[in-house]
């Protein structure tokens, strides 16, 4: 399988997912910065021109992070990162659901219509009065998601998800452009430290 790969959190998420379960991706590096993948070749791969994208072994093509997950997950042996049972896969669900749409999605309008301006301005729709507000949202779900966390090692508990590696590659990436984690957020702090550590944060 081949990874078309970039900067960016979304990437990154598949990366450290494949590391988790010890997968090895041949890596295909496509220039987002300099708009490749907006491309005839890289739309040939993806019509929505977004990164990562999956190369299957038959030589089809599968986009958008949580599928492409859930894809190696089916393909590869333990350690699970979705779920054993379908209570574990349903939780995992659930936390990723709310981690993409509450916490992932805000954040990244937040930078491409601030931060991230100059460069997608004539790629999509931008919307910069939109910024503050989006960022606020994040911060918000983010304090929220702190006060849910407990005593728990991870989002589902004890077990890693993708719902951990989606939301940490994401905090990760907010550190970088203008949306640090607040300090205050003890929980979420640790949790973040325990993710950072990990060896597949670095994939």
């Amino acid at each position: 399988m081949k990874l078309y790969n970039s900067v960016g959190p979304n990437p990154h998420v598949v990366r450290m997912f494949a590391a988790e379960k010890g997968i090895v991706l041949e890596l295909v590096p496509v220039d987002l910065r300099g708009g490749e993948n907006r491309k005839e070749a890289h739309l040939a791969r993806n019509p929505a021109g977004q990164l990562p994208t999956l190369q299957l072994d038959d030589g089809s093509y599968l986009a958008e992070v949580t599928a492409i997950c859930e894809y190696l997950e089916e393909k590869s042996p333990p350690p699970s990162l979705i779920g054993a049972t379908p209570e574990q896969r349903a939780e995992t669900r659930m936390w990723t659901r709310r981690v993409d749409l509450n916490i992932v999605e805000p954040m990244g309008g937040g930078f491409r219509y601030a931060e991230g301006l100059a460069m997608f301005k004539d790629r999509i729709t931008v919307l910069p009065e939109a910024a503050d507000g989006l960022k606020r949202i994040a911060r918000e779900k983010l304090a929220w998601l702190d006060g849910q966390m407990g005593s728990k090692t991870f989002l589902c508990g004890e077990r890693l998800t993708l719902a951990d590696i989606l939301l940490y590659c994401f905090v990760a990436f907010g550190k970088r452009v203008g949306q640090p984690l607040d300090p205050g957020l003890a929980r979420l702090g640790a949790w973040y430290g325990r993710m950072d550590a990990r060896p597949s944060a670095k994939a």
